[in-house]
């Protein structure tokens, strides 16, 4: 049965929304390791490798859940595959507020990457096939300001639980007021816990929502796929979908072919180059040294005290995410490919001006306290509205029907790896180049990553992923793609 475009409306932000909650965890999930860690790090005498190697497994983690997880969304759909990582979520929370020894909480990291590599991809594929075209950008986008969210609420939940000398955070403090030794709880330990919760709200929110249409025409149940079609997209558009997505997996059936080795084909090799050179730029110019490593970033420029310096975080989680509700409004009006010049272009001067204000740090003073959260702020305000939600975005839709979960898999497979590599050595490179020539490096990725964005960054605003795929197939260029 038809429903009106209120109704449509209505029910596509309620997909968008419970589904995004997988953004929520994976954002909560990678954030709370950076005020958690200086407790741990106390608490069993660490060292700087060891911090290295406990951060980054959550990576390790997502790098395995990317790659072992593409072909079986494929399989089983992506509504299944959603609701797989909501219980790894939650498992994954309840074993890292438990760890007993830095060994534990390796593991307890790496299992709970799993489900941060598999929802990184299953989500914002989801909710792009449920999405009309002309409304895709920015409901994929809520993918993006989930993560932004969860990742404020894992800093406000570091400062929260804060116990050091005489500071108390509100949350150690309601617990003490309900007779709970903060300390025998090592004040860290709830900050993972706390992600039970939201792994509750998307397993239950799940068993609500419906499998995406393509994924069902793809499976035979034509009939269910129009019925789902029937309810969110447009009416006279809900046929001719349907006819371009069975034709295109016609000829995915007589080929025969693994989807491997289809994506390896001459006419796929735009959108593969797309799907990993997005992640790499997106990694490269260094968003999560800011995300994991923004107290050590912060004391460098001499904020001392630990709560000084998650006090300092939390501001830039709160741009984050205010930038990144700004550009879920102008991304499907000003394009994916202008934004990415803009918010590069300001990412890479923000860059350069955080390099030399290190590398005049005697001189500035004081000043460099402010001029570090400034330049900070204005690298994740351009950020958030430009590379953040189009590396998700873009992955989820320059792939063609058969593929679309393997070719998002192997971009965020990509995502993570980059992002690996990137922490994992992180706080060598301060020790090698010092702040200045870490975002030295960081800044000319950024430079890279315009040029190659002038032949490789297509514009997909408005336009129908069939349509996509037959530009593909078409033998042209990325940045000739137009409506």
């Amino acid at each position: 049965m038809a429903t009106n475009s209120r109704q449509r409306t209505g029910l596509i932000i309620v997909i968008a929304a419970i589904a995004a909650t997988g953004g929520l965890l994976f954002g909560f999930d990678t954030g709370v390791i950076s005020g958690a860690k200086q407790f741990f790090r106390e608490l069993w005498d660490l060292t700087d490798k060891q911090v290295e190697w406990i951060t980054t497994a959550g990576l390790f983690g997502a790098i395995a859940g990317a790659a072992s997880s593409g072909r079986i969304t494929d399989l089983i759909g992506r509504r299944l595959v959603i609701l797989g990582s909501a219980v790894i979520f939650g498992v994954g929370a309840v074993w890292t507020g438990a760890a007993g020894s830095p060994t534990s909480l390796f593991i307890g990291r790496l299992f709970l990457g799993i489900a941060i590599g598999i929802s990184s991809y299953t989500v914002p594929l989801y909710i792009a096939e449920l999405s009309p075209s002309k409304h895709r950008g920015a409901l994929v986008s809520a993918f993006q300001l989930l993560i932004t969210i969860g990742i404020l609420v894992s800093y406000l939940s570091d400062k929260g639980f804060v116990v050091e000398d005489e500071k108390v955070g509100a949350m150690s403090q309601l617990l003490i007021n309900m007779n709970f030794d903060i300390h025998f709880l090592n004040c860290w330990r709830p900050m993972f816990y706390i992600g039970v919760i939201p792994a509750l709200i998307l397993f239950t929110g799940m068993f609500f929502l419906p499998e995406t249409p393509r994924f069902l025409i793809s499976q035979g149940r034509e009939d269910k796929g129009r019925a789902i079609l029937q309810r969110i997209e447009e009416p006279e558009l809900v046929e001719p979908m349907i006819k371009k997505m069975k034709a295109d997996l016609e000829v995915s059936r007589k080929n025969n072919i693994s989807a491997v080795r289809d994506l390896l084909k001459p006419w796929m090799r735009n959108a593969l180059i797309i799907g990993i050179g997005i992640m790499f730029v997106q990694q490269f110019v260094g968003i999560n040294t800011v995300i994991y490593y923004s107290p050590e970033i912060f004391e460098k420029a001499g904020f001392l005290s630990v709560d000084s310096q998650l006090s300092a975080t939390v501001i830039v989680g709160l741009v984050n995410v205010f930038f990144t509700i700004v550009s879920m409004f102008i991304i499907d009006k000003v394009g994916r490919r202008k934004l990415y010049f803009f918010g590069l272009t300001g990412i890479t001067i923000s860059l350069i001006a955080l390099s030399l204000g290190f590398a005049f740090m005697d001189t500035l003073g004081e000043s460099m306290k402010i001029l570090t959260v400034i330049f900070i702020l204005v690298y994740i305000l351009f950020f958030a509205i430009s590379l953040g939600p189009l590396g998700w975005l873009i992955i989820s839709e320059v792939y063609p029907l058969h593929l679309r979960g393997t070719g998002s898999s192997i971009g965020a497979l990509s995502n993570w790896t980059f992002n690996a590599i990137v922490t994992f050595t992180f706080l060598s490179l301060l020790r090698i180049l010092g702040p200045s020539g870490a975002f030295a490096f960081y800044a000319a990725i950024g430079i890279l990553g315009l040029i190659w964005g002038t032949r490789f960054i297509p514009e997909t605003k408005g336009v129908s992923l069939e349509a996509i795929e037959d530009h593909w197939r078409a033998g042209n260029k990325p940045n000739e793609l137009k409506v």
